[in-house]
């Protein structure tokens, strides 16, 4: 039996430091779902349909033996629910800092009180990643900034336009 591994987020928009934290976690799954988080509840800059399509344009220059593990879906419900409905039992996160890790592990807790059988590992940022943040690259980009650095040319692309 494979083992799958479910990174959500939601990528809003997707980042070099995303992108280091999906090719580290093809070492330790067989199948990694990137799970597109649909909280209509969040005001994303980004649609659901342009996350998608800017995820997988971000990954295509990963190696096909890796490719061939990757799906990109969107979910809307719980995640322990989507967790399951995919016959997985391994969520995938990405650490920055401390800061990230107390929401983290209060996530991880409540998470486990609704199905002790959901694991969650925690892979620690590559340092060049530290300080990279969807919202930071938001603002800087609001603000005429060049987020060149931090994020994948297909959503350098994208936030031109808009």
């Amino acid at each position: 039996m494979s083992k799958i591994g479910i990174y959500p987020g939601s990528f809003d928009p997707i980042t070099y430091g995303h992108l280091d934290i999906i090719q580290r976690s093809l070492s330790v799954v067989d199948e990694l779902v990137i799970a597109v988080s649909n909280n209509k509840s969040k005001n994303h800059l980004i649609s659901i349909d342009d996350r998608l399509n800017l995820i997988n344009q971000s990954i295509s220059s990963l190696p096909e033996k890796d490719l061939s593990k990757i799906k990109v879906e969107k979910f809307d419900n719980l995640l322990v629910h989507y967790v399951k409905s995919k016959n997985a039992s391994l969520i995938i996160r990405g650490l920055r800092a401390v800061s990230d890790f107390e929401y983290e592990f209060l996530m991880t807790g409540m998470n486990r009180s609704i199905d002790k059988d959901i694991e969650t590992i925690f892979l620690m940022s590559s340092e060049k990643y530290h300080f990279i943040s969807s919202r930071f690259i938001k603002e800087i980009h609001k603000l005429g900034g060049d987020i060149s650095k931090s994020v994948p040319k297909p959503v350098l692309d994208f936030l031109a336009k808009i």
